[in-house]
């Protein structure tokens, strides 16, 4: 969207509106594939009803089935793999782009022209690309190829130029951001990247918070870093898959669920408060009713803060799918719903904890629910992936997104929390130039 706009290019999210539509894919797991089939389905009819000429498909599916877009939906009329993301602006326009290198791997930096699609008080930095990891469910490193990372002063450049514009908070992402440095010679590289961009110099207070951390690269050094710096929110997204040791040596993880109880009870002492998220995988080849009964059990030993559950899906380009045992999809989807419906409990037992205690929290805006009712979030519920918090008396002072202010919360429910606002706002300095919305196709 950056290139496009700096181009001259109008950017639009109304697809009737458009002349050219882009479509950004996912094709990790089947959902994601089958949304966004649908999709270039759906955006193909402004061909013949809208004024659109031209549809572009973009992302990861394309690296996965070129030849079948190609061969099945005559009405594409342009691919834009994830590593060809510079052509964009002469496939929307209709040019045949120059030759590049084909083993060219796209890194974007912070000169990159860019257009924010989330709300102006949040954004996203991605400080690195690709992945070594060898883990056998995942397809990642075959369509975004090995692990790169951004250069630090990049990140850092990036990161102050979001700030200075009124970005309140910046999450921090990448296939693995704790891996981020080692291919530059950095140790402790995404420690040193924390307390940099926790340095840096705003008008209001700010929130940086990292996703998808590798579990045997969360280091000392990184918890006393998150613990030494108040801007660094007391947050960890550790996606650990699975308990069963035979079930991990499968995924070629390792490890075992003795050793992430040690992992997390170190992590809370040192980060006391801190909320730990996680995901897991239901129905991994082999996963005997055993295994699975052993990660019941942990997770019940973990008290997870957030916990999120994937069914196994078989992708025929991974590793796992040539393993034995496979899970039928009935079991998998018991044994997901009864996994959640312990996390269910387990949240909001924590939640009711939480009640009568204040916190500061991050306005947000409006619900998708009803525009009467507006919701924030506490530093430790990131972003459309977590609860949030609605806000039942905002006060005496108007509500604007991108405030951060003081909750009492009163009410617990499963993962969300309601909550009254105590304080006024800190006047913002934002500056006021209208921001562009765009969405294109999927996330």
């Amino acid at each position: 969207m950056g290139q496009l706009a700096a181009s001259g290019h109008e950017l639009t999210p109304h697809p009737a509106e458009a002349e050219v539509i882009v479509v950004n894919t996912c094709s990790f797991i089947d959902p994601a594939k089958q949304e966004s089939v649908d999709t270039i389905l759906e955006m193909a009819e402004y061909k013949k009803v809208g004024r659109a000429k031209r549809l572009i498909v973009a992302g990861c599916l394309v690296e996965r089935f070129r030849g079948e877009i190609q061969q099945k939906l005559p009405e594409v009329d342009a691919l834009v793999g994830t590593n060809e993301l510079e052509k964009i602006t002469a496939l929307c326009e209709g040019v045949e782009p120059s030759a590049e290198d084909p083993f060219k791997l796209y890194l974007y930096h912070d000169a990159t022209p860019r257009v924010l699609s989330t709300p102006r008080h949040y954004a996203y930095i991605k400080i690195a690309e690709g992945c070594d990891h060898p883990c056998t469910f995942c397809v990642i490193p075959q369509y975004r190829g090995k692990f790169r990372s951004r250069r630090f002063e990049s990140v850092i450049s990036e990161a102050t130029r979001l700030f200075s514009q009124g970005v309140r908070e910046i999450n921090l992402i990448g296939q693995d951001t704790t891996c981020y440095g080692e291919d530059l010679g950095l140790k402790d590289g995404l420690a040193l990247l924390l307390a940099r961009l926790a340095s840096i110099e705003t008008e209001h207070p700010k929130w940086v918070r990292f996703l998808y951390a590798y579990p045997n690269k969360v280091t000392q050094k990184l918890l006393d870093t998150i613990a030494e710096h108040q801007a660094l929110v007391k947050y960890i997204d550790m996606p650990l898959q699975h308990s069963s040791g035979a079930v991990l040596k499968r995924m070629k993880r390792g490890a075992n669920g003795d050793i992430f109880l040690k992992l997390i009870e170190r992590v809370r002492r040192t980060i006391p408060g801190i909320a730990i998220r996680t995901s897991m995988i239901a129905g991994f080849p082999g996963e005997t009713e055993a295994d699975f009964e052993e990660l019941c059990e942990f997770v019940k030993a973990a008290q997870f803060d957030r916990l999120g559950v994937f069914a196994y899906s078989d992708e025929d380009s991974s590793a796992s799918f040539a393993l034995d045992g496979k899970v039928g999809a009935k079991e998998i989807y018991n044994r997901k719903r009864r996994l959640m419906a312990i996390q269910r409990t387990i949240s909001r037992t924590r939640n009711r904890e939480l009640v009568g205690r204040e916190f500061p929290v991050l306005v947000d805006g409006p619900s998708s629910d009803s525009e009467l009712v507006w919701q924030a979030r506490l530093a430790t519920q990131a972003p459309s992936i977590d609860g949030v918090c609605y806000i039942s008396d905002p006060g005496e002072h108007p509500l604007e997104a991108g405030q951060i202010r003081r909750m009492r919360i009163t009410k617990a429910h499963d993962y969300d929390l309601t909550g009254e606002l105590l304080d006024a706002p800190v006047p913002s300095s934002r500056p006021t130039q209208p921001q562009v919305l765009v969405q294109l196709g999927t996330r």
